[in-house]
């Protein structure tokens, strides 16, 4: 069956930093137009040509720089603050002190605070409180060390908007790789799922068989069957534990977390595409001890949910010759409801005595929790296990028709 790998990028910074590109430009604008606003009252209006000059080319040609945290770089950040505090300092040569004393905008004005934000969207608090501070220490130099009430409650909104969101994206950044983790995990765990089905189903079946026919025969064939219960009990100890890999991430923390999970499609490249009949998948299954009662029509599914759901019906009647005995009787029951398909499996054995199944999936025994349950679930269906001690034991398997929706629904819960 072809695999394909999906890989997945969850990273809740990436608006930050397109807001962030869109902030630079229009603070920009807003910047030129309060100097062009104020051109007749500012004393050496040249400085700020040149300035404005320098600040509109650095601003759309380093656009690309502020797209992401891997183009945003450290030495792109010290330029970038520099030219805000230059910005800063060289509103002293441009305007004069009346205007300054009367509290007249930097030339970059809120232009600042991009470079602000730039710093604790790479960083987080801690380099958005460093470059906060700068930006403080220089509007207390262009104020002479007396600045004025909007100069403090500017500098005061930067410093605390900047550290803020500097601590919200550490806070996404370590609930992104803990996403993460539990998504590979998931995916781990599933897998190891239909492992343990396919195994339970074709190896741990034969070792078993062969444990007991080594124990009948005797001689050199117990001690076979001796080494093939060893490897039986070794290998349900591994389906059943299994290895979780450990959690990818970028090389860049800051471009958020990434998964990659191996998917199998639904169907075979080579089998059919079009919905299978159940019922030719359960014939082979009826028998003088199995009986099958299905519907006149054709009971239609998706190649994917027809193997699974025939695999649970041949993994139900296995616990039947397994547990009761190879003279028990079983029924399959299909039913064709409008939106499911339900599946009944009855025996007449002796029953499974309470707490039976908890114990033997604890021992690694997993033919009800993977080989039934599992493959029920995984298309969105379930299983449900009846038995009375004494009367013999009822599987009910349902699987709706539109299984694929189904699984999707399940996943995504």
């Amino acid at each position: 069956m072809a695999k394909r790998e999906r890989v997945m990028r969850m990273s809740v910074e990436q608006p930050l930093w397109r807001a962030l590109t869109g902030y630079r430009v229009l603070t920009l604008v807003y910047a030129i137009g309060l100097f062009v606003s104020a051109y007749d009252e500012i004393a050496r209006p040249w400085v700020a040509i040149g300035y404005f000059a320098v600040l509109t080319v650095w601003t759309l040609a380093t656009l690309p720089r502020v797209a992401n945290a891997a183009s945003c770089t450290k030495r792109f950040l010290a330029v970038d603050l520099t030219i805000a505090l230059a910005g800063i300092l060289l509103t002293r040569l441009a305007e004069s002190p009346e205007r300054i004393e009367a509290g007249a905008p930097t030339l970059p004005s809120i232009w600042t605070a991009g470079a602000v934000l730039a710093f604790a969207i790479k960083g987080g608090w801690r380099w958005a409180a460093f470059a906060s501070t700068l930006v403080a220490a220089a509007n207390l130099v262009h104020r002479s060390g007396v600045p004025t009430r909007d100069t403090v409650h500017m500098v005061l909104l930067v410093w605390i908007a900047s550290i803020a969101i500097g601590y919200v994206v550490e806070v996404a950044r370590a609930s992104e790789r803990t996403l993460a983790r539990a998504l590979e995990i998931e995916a781990a765990t599933r897998e190891r799922e239909r492992l343990a089905r396919d195994i339970h189903d074709s190896v741990l079946q034969v070792l078993a068989m062969v444990q007991r026919r080594g124990a009948v025969i005797g001689g050199e064939a117990a001690e076979l069957g001796r080494m093939a219960g060893e490897q039986e009990v070794a290998l349900r100890t591994l389906v059943s534990g299994g290895l979780v890999p450990v959690s990818r991430v970028s090389e860049d923390a800051a471009e958020g977390a990434v998964v990659r999970a191996v998917e199998e499609p639904d169907d075979d490249s080579t089998g059919p595409t079009g919905p299978v009949d159940l019922r030719v998948l359960l014939a082979p299954y009826a028998g003088a001890m199995v009986s099958l009662a299905e519907p006149g029509a054709p009971v239609s599914l998706t190649p994917a949910a027809a193997r699974e759901l025939a695999a649970a019906v041949g993994a139900a009647l296995d616990n039947v010759r397994r547990h009761a005995g190879e003279h028990a009787r079983a029924w399959i029951l299909v039913e064709d409801e409008p939106d499911e398909v339900i599946v009944t499996v009855r025996d007449d054995g002796p029953g499974i005595p309470e707490g039976r199944l908890a114990q033997a999936e604890g021992e690694g025994r997993l033919g009800v929790a993977l080989s039934i349950r599992g493959r029920l679930r995984d298309l969105g269906g379930t299983a449900e296990l009846i038995s009375v001690p004494g009367q013999g034991t009822e599987v009910e398997l349902k699987v709706p028709k539109d299984s694929s929706a189904s699984r999707g629904k399940a996943e995504q819960r």
